[in-house]
């Protein structure tokens, strides 16, 4: 009979005898951190041998590996010596998942726990230049802390945002376990394509500028942000070639409007294999699983930069390249073939689709091979590069498109380390990294500065205008210490810090587009759990006022014109999502190692945004020149729906009136004919 033993967070153990064989056998599960290697010392030592997952043969000279219980992926299996005794074997669990805890364990969080101070200190400038910095380092921590209030699944006791519960912990039953992880923007589905970027972003910022983190005392919310996203997405492969996409129903999750205790249920998961594959978000997921894996091997890309200490953890970074390898390979060797994945999850189609998977082939390449000191996979990312003709795309970062990262990214693998430096010709690849940053620079097309001084990508911008700005402004600083003049390196450091100001501050609207940080912040994130309303048709008046500060939530931002209304309902300006904070991260970690000065929204006193907001309301989609459709909940609202009813009811009985008029005058006509 088996005897369950639940050791929580980490590992779920069952215990069983068999009879037959006369062994007591206990199969572990631990939960989101893939495969794990015991030491074989302790082994010997506690009188039992390991077998590794897919060991079906001898495990370290012993025999019976295949004796007890199916094996199964992040599953591992322990023979111990027939007649154990119950406490023995407890005794055993406890020193293994002791062992465990130790080599996997995420830095401790601080105690008492930092949380965001209130808005109006973000009106208070700095007595002194010093570094680093209260204002940024407050602000860092502001925008992971933001991560926190995106979390799904069971939120410990060390969770920080009060308002927030335990939420959907049964995703994905009955499919796998895909509890936990991020809310992807203001409302409550879970997208694997977007996450990977984000994680990827982040974790690719902090191997230049790791000791931001560290000197503005973030580092252990860093770590737990980091791991509970890639936690979750080692859930999401469960197999080598298989990765779960998407978790709920947009149009059901659109249709809602509350808080996260009410979620509609159940909620659908897709996934991409083998036969229905998705090379993209396969690709993608692998380059986050591989840039992370660097940050906790404590590999960075120049040999000024590092990673905080408290974070070197080298068996979790072999964790994530383990998935890393597995999903690069199935992106590129599935039996299907290679193809973009929402032709496999055409659910997808309307949130996440992927316009290309050259992008993240070449990226994911270059980071695997960055990690595994590997001149085959930068190779491998010059292939992909000129297969998907990626010299030609557009120069705005998304998290779809990807291009404009890959040869920063190159040029950084060759100038990195000795192993690679000869595997690429570096002068042609910075050649083309600083083309493409000229042009952003230079913004004469296809990004062009607001009248605000903005940059801003027509169609890539349209959307989320920030995003872009702001990833420009990302590569600028990864880039800068690498351009071949140091009137280069001027220039793009002058233009990323324009960017960044004007994100602060220093536009038409007086409005910093951060929640939380001063008292000219948007007041009206389109977010469904943070807003405390439950009205699907007034989400601007219900409630009148925010229920809950969002702190450090990067909104969508100003059209192009540089106008922003601050209404909920308009979600293309106001809307929050995890890749729209990333960026920020990297280009806040770089001012808190660098400069001492304040942020520019200091300057900002209340009322100022006030003074400055254009008069009116803003459409449900803010650009007058896209198309906006009227997709419940941002078309129209009650009142306004029963108006159009009205108007469209008196059109149609005008219309008929007209065409009853027309056949009597025409019948009138032929009688007088005749």
């Amino acid at each position: 009979m088996p005897i369950p033993l639940s050791i929580p967070l980490i590992i779920h153990v069952t215990l069983t005898v068999d009879a037959k064989e006369q062994e007591t056998c206990a199969r572990a599960h631990v939960q989101g951190r893939g495969g794990v290697s015991l030491n074989r010392q302790l082994q010997r030592s506690l009188g039992f041998y390991f077998c590794k997952v897919g060991d079906r043969g001898a495990g370290f000279g012993k025999p019976g590996c295949n004796r007890c219980a199916e094996f199964k992926p992040d599953h591992f299996q322990l023979h111990m010596k027939a007649g154990l005794s119950w406490l023995h074997a407890a005794s055993i669990l406890l020193l293994i998942w002791l062992q465990i805890n130790l080599s996997l364990a995420q830095v401790p969080l601080p105690t008492p726990a930092w949380v965001p101070p209130p808005a109006a200190s973000g009106a208070v400038g700095s007595a002194n230049a010093n570094r680093p910095n209260k204002q940024w380092s407050t602000l860092l921590g502001n925008l992971i802390y933001f991560y926190d209030a995106q979390r799904s699944g069971n939120l410990t006791r060390s969770n920080r945002v009060t308002w927030r519960n335990s939420s959907l912990l049964n995703d994905g039953q009955g499919s796998a376990d895909l509890s936990g992880g991020y809310y992807d923007a203001g409302d409550y589905i879970k997208a694997t394509f977007p996450l990977a970027w984000t994680l990827n972003s982040i974790c690719w910022g902090v191997l230049e500028f790791g000791n931001g983190y560290q000197d503005a005392n973030q580092t252990a919310y860093l770590d737990s942000a980091l791991r509970w996203g890639l936690d979750w997405l080692i859930k999401a492969h469960p197999q080598p070639n298989t990765l779960y996409v998407l978790v709920g129903d947009d149009r059901r999750d659109n249709d809602y409007w509350g808080g996260d205790q009410n979620i509609p249920t159940p909620r659908p998961v897709y996934q991409v294999n083998d036969t229905n594959p998705g090379t993209d978000v396969a690709a993608a997921t692998s380059a986050a699983f591989s840039s992370c894996a660097l940050v906790y091997g404590n590999k960075t890309l120049s040999s000024s930069a590092s990673v905080p200490n408290a974070m070197v953890n080298s068996t979790y970074s072999n964790v994530l390249l383990t998935h890393s390898r597995q999903l690069l390979s199935f992106a590129v060797n599935a039996t299907a073939g290679m193809q973009l994945y929402q032709k496999a999850v055409p659910q997808i189609a309307d949130i996440y689709a992927s316009s290309s998977y050259y992008d993240d082939l070449a990226l994911a390449s270059i980071f695997l091979g960055i990690a595994d000191s590997s001149a085959t996979y930068l190779q491998l990312a010059k292939t992909y590069w000129d297969k998907g003709a990626l010299s030609q795309g557009d120069i705005a970062l998304t998290w779809d498109d990807k291009h404009s990262a890959i040869p920063v990214l190159m040029v950084e693998a060759l100038t990195s380390s000795s192993s690679l430096s000869s595997a690429q010709d570096v002068n042609v690849w910075k050649t083309t990294a600083e083309k493409m940053l000229d042009q952003i620079v230079a913004a004469d097309g296809p990004g062009r500065l607001t009248s605000g001084g903005l940059l801003y990508f027509d169609g890539s911008s349209d959307a989320a205008s920030l995003n872009p700005a702001l990833n420009s402004a990302m590569l600028l600083i990864k880039y800068a210490n690498l351009a071949t003049t140091d009137s280069k390196s001027k220039d793009y450091l002058t233009f990323a810090k324009l960017q960044l100001d004007y994100v602060l501050g220093s536009n038409p609207m007086n409005m910093p587009y951060v929640v939380g940080i001063n008292p000219n912040s948007p007041q009206n994130p389109h977010s469904a759990p943070a807003s405390g309303g439950s009205d699907i048709g007034n989400i601007n008046t219900s409630p009148m006022q925010e229920a809950y500060v969002l702190y450090g939530a990067v909104v969508g931002g100003p059209d192009k014109n540089d106008n922003f209304w601050d209404e909920r309902r308009d979600w293309v300006q106001t809307e929050v999502a995890l890749d729209y904070n990333a960026p920020l991260l990297t280009l806040v970690a770089w001012k808190v190692a660098t400069d001492g000065n304040d942020p520019f929204y200091t300057r900002l006193q209340e009322g100022a945004y006030a003074a400055n907001r254009p008069d009116g309301t803003s459409r449900p989609c803010s650009n007058p020149d896209v198309y906006c459709p009227n997709n419940d909940p941002y078309s129209f609202s009650q009142s306004e729906q029963i108006a159009v009813g009205v108007i469209l009811g008196l059109g149609a009985v005008a219309i008929l009136l007209m065409g009853l008029w027309l056949t009597y005058e025409w019948q009138k006509s032929m009688k007088k004919g005749e």
